[in-house]
């Protein structure tokens, strides 16, 4: 970094922040509309699993108003939406394998004549069985891959020479991203079969290739452009190839653009969701409450194709240990293949399936051996002496312990769990409970080769800096990151940064924006960029006033050297005239990290993200409702690059999470059709449900990550873990009122139904 007043470090407004609020931030569907532009629409399956035995398209073509429908058998590539196991097509052929899917697209008009026209498809299929849950998909042995196991010790040792065993089962629901702007693309043709592609994706470079396999073309005539998201959540890391191919088919065949926008209800039903789990534990305990040996049984719903399926079913075995060392264990997970649609990635990209299991042992343990959940944590953390995970990897600068502590005072947890078990002593009607939870999250992307990047960076010769790099920008905060890092290294303003769009044409071969890297992976890519025009910009001050490099300072717009001084601008033009290059690309790869997934071990995360919540909760026994009263953060991001964005991220996150948890509950019907397809039916968090007093603060580390950007760590799945605390005090809630010696489960979502369920068993 410069010698300058830093920008990193300094809790700054989004970059976008003002055009947010004011609408004038442009998204896909604002942008101006070519005068001949074709609006699509999707016919699609009635079936979850059928043979389509006659589609006849006749009435669709002939609806006034529609230029051109299109199906598998128009595609002159690969029929293939996929991220890689090649069983996801972008109209299905001659079997449909979920209730939704893509059977052809309408090219109109205006989109409500596409959709109307759509509807009048005259389509015959013979109804095969559905397998539509985890259970009926064991039966038929319909599964992904083989079953995956990771381990350490020897469990079944440990379990059977234990005096003291808990076990149980856990389910977790499936849920939607709920993004506020849906799945859209815009395509528009160029010459010599260039297609330029507008679309809202956290993964351009994907989008890109997947479009030229379909369209049987060279990556280099397909260019990917996204400006913003209105959201992702990992709901447009695969999802959205969907979407731009269809619209890249239509405009390669007519040669006029085409937009494809889902509404709500057809995006609900078309587009993957996180995974629902069946989860069991067996767990052999001392008599303080240690783990000596556990065993872990994960079987997911993947829904009717591979996507991202075994990666992060395997991220559910990474964080099944949380923040606690198990020396005995094994885990098992099972990965089934179901006829809905596909389940797909999603913020924390299945590290809370995993976390939610340890989580409810640590709550067992407690309720069996008498003691307080917390301390029943505390035992179990990872130390100085036993800190390898189960996959091999050795945890090193362990934040929790401390973290908790501090939590533990400034939330005032211990007075205030004597005052619930009290208030609850008086109450008949209401019962409250407290529960306070840890994470660590891997930061990384388990497989390897994703860990990557790249940054193009022109400096202009009136001194301006224009910024582009392979991360996408959807609310994040992730574009004001990365200026902030480049200011600094020219000494500059972060005002003196343009982002521009993330293109296909200017930073190829792309990650996507995903497993909370966007920042540590982009922002180091970025700094080396600037640090190379730097370097240059250095050399010519030295050729010219006979100076060292420790003797050119960079600072708040100038350049001070022995016997001189001159502005940034000053110095751009200097070098444009000396015929210096302005101009540099970057490129960062992760180090030292490497996995082996035949053997599940290795060192897959670069380093672990940190925090902790206390969160408070009250259910009413009379109807099952619940309400979270108060919730208390301690997170830690290293040495943050910007706190304004981090706690914003950390709030947001929280929030999701805590909807997951509590009431966003995925339902199908008997055949496969989804029920919960829009926000009559689907019941995300509103901002009547935050806490009244929803305290969140950054932890102050005392250890540094030397090998991140400023020593700074990622913010953007690890806080939606921390919602588990909600689930956790709910349950505790509910086993005061049953008052019953045995465990109380509680699955998720803890809906006001599941709530009311579990008050009324025996």
């Amino acid at each position: 970094m410069s010698e300058s007043v830093k920008n990193v470090g300094q809790p700054m407004e989004h970059d976008s922040a003002l055009a947010h609020v004011t609408g004038q931030a442009l998204y896909v569907d604002d942008l101006a509309e070519p005068a001949d532009m074709l609006h699509l629409a999707f016919g699609r399956s009635t079936q979850a699993h059928a043979k389509i035995l006659s589609m006849d398209l006749s009435k669709v073509r002939d609806f006034p108003g529609v230029t051109a429908v299109f199906c598998a058998k128009d595609i002159t590539g690969k029929n293939d939406v996929s991220p890689m196991a090649g069983d996801d097509p972008l109209f299905a052929e001659d079997t449909v394998i979920y209730h939704g899917q893509a059977l052809f697209v309408v090219a109109a008009s205006s989109q409500r004549i596409a959709r109307k026209a759509a509807r009048l498809a005259s389509i015959t299929y013979q109804e095969l069985p559905a397998i539509l849950d985890i259970a009926a998909a064991r039966h038929a042995n319909s599964r992904l891959e083989d079953t995956q196991i990771m381990s350490a010790g020897n469990a079944r040792e440990a379990i059977l020479s234990a005096s003291h065993i808990v076990s149980g089962c856990l389910n977790t629901g499936a849920q939607d991203h709920f993004y506020l702007e849906g799945q859209i693309a815009v395509a528009i043709p160029g010459e010599a079969q260039r297609i330029k592609v507008i679309s809202s994706t956290q993964h351009p470079s994907e989008v890109q290739a997947g479009i030229a396999h379909v369209l049987a073309r060279a990556s280099n005539k397909i260019t990917v452009e996204v400006r913003r998201m209105g959201g992702g959540f990992g709901g447009k890391e695969t999802q959205a190839l969907l979407i731009a191919a269809a619209a890249a088919l239509v405009a390669d065949k007519t040669g006029r653009a085409a937009k494809l926008r889902l509404d709500r209800d057809d995006d609900m039903a078309m587009t993957g969701k996180r995974h629902g789990f069946e989860m069991s534990y067996r767990a052999a305990v001392d008599e303080q409450g240690k783990i000596l040996g556990i065993e872990m049984d994960l079987a997911s719903d993947c829904g009717c194709s591979t996507d991202l399926s075994p990666a992060i079913n395997d991220r559910a075995m990474f964080h099944a240990d949380n923040a606690y060392f198990l020396p005995n264990i094994t885990i098992r997970s099972e990965r089934f293949r179901t006829n809905k649609v596909s389940a797909t990635a999603f913020r924390g990209f299945g590290g809370p399936q995993g976390m939610m299991l340890i989580e409810r042992v640590m709550d067992h343990i407690a309720s069996e051996m008498k003691l307080d959940p917390l301390t029943v944590r505390q035992r179990n953390f990872y130390s100085k002496d036993n800190n390898i995970t189960p996959y091999g990897q050795q945890v090193h600068d362990f934040e929790i312990p401390e973290l908790v502590e501090e939590l533990v005072k400034t939330s005032d947890y211990k007075t205030r769990r004597q005052q619930i078990s009290k208030w609850n002593q008086g109450q008949q009607l209401k019962k409250r409970g407290i529960s306070l939870t840890p994470v660590k999250f891997g930061i990384s992307f388990t497989t390897t080769f994703l860990n990557q990047a790249g940054a193009l960076l022109h400096v202009y010769r009136d001194g301006s800096v224009a910024l582009n790099h392979g991360g996408t920008e959807m609310g994040q905060g992730l574009f004001i990151k990365v200026a902030q890092i480049v200011a600094d290294v020219f000494g500059l303003p972060v005002t003196a940064i343009e982002n521009s769009p993330t293109t296909t044409d200017k930073v190829p071969n792309t990650s996507a924006t995903a497993a909370s890297s966007g920042s540590d992976l982009n922002g180091m890519a970025a700094y080396i960029a600037a640090n190379t025009i730097r370097d240059r910009l250095e050399e010519l001050i030295i050729s010219k006033h006979n100076c060292t490099k420790d003797q050119i300072v960079f600072a708040d717009g100038h350049i001070c050297f022995p016997g001189g001084k001159m502005t940034f601008a000053e110095l751009a033009e200097l070098a444009y005239l000396s015929r210096i290059s302005l101009s540099s690309t970057g490129f960062y790869a992760t180090p030292d990290i490497f996995y082996d997934r035949k053997t599940h071990k290795g060192k897959p995360f670069l380093y672990y993200a940190c925090g902790a919540a206390v969160s408070e909760v009250e259910i009413d026994i009379a109807t099952g409702e619940s309400r979270v009263l108060r919730v208390d953060i301690l997170h830690s991001t290293g040495k943050p690059l910007n706190p304004a964005i981090d706690l914003g991220q950390i709030e947001g996150g929280f929030i999701q999470g805590m909807g997951w948890l509590t009431s966003e509950e995925i339902c199908f019907d008997d055949k496969g059709k989804l029920t919960t397809h829009a926000p009559s039916t689907y019941k995300i968090p509103t901002a009547a449900d935050r806490p009244d007093y929803f305290n969140t603060a950054l932890f102050n580390s005392k250890y540094e990550e030397p090998k991140t950007i400023g020593s700074s760590k990622a913010v953007g799945e690890p806080p939606f873990m921390l919602a588990i605390s909600v689930h956790s005090a709910l349950r505790a809630a509910i086993a005061d009122a049953r008052q019953h010696k045995d465990f109380t489960p509680l699955n998720a979502p803890a809906t006001p139904q599941n709530i009311l369920s579990e008050l009324l068993a025996k």
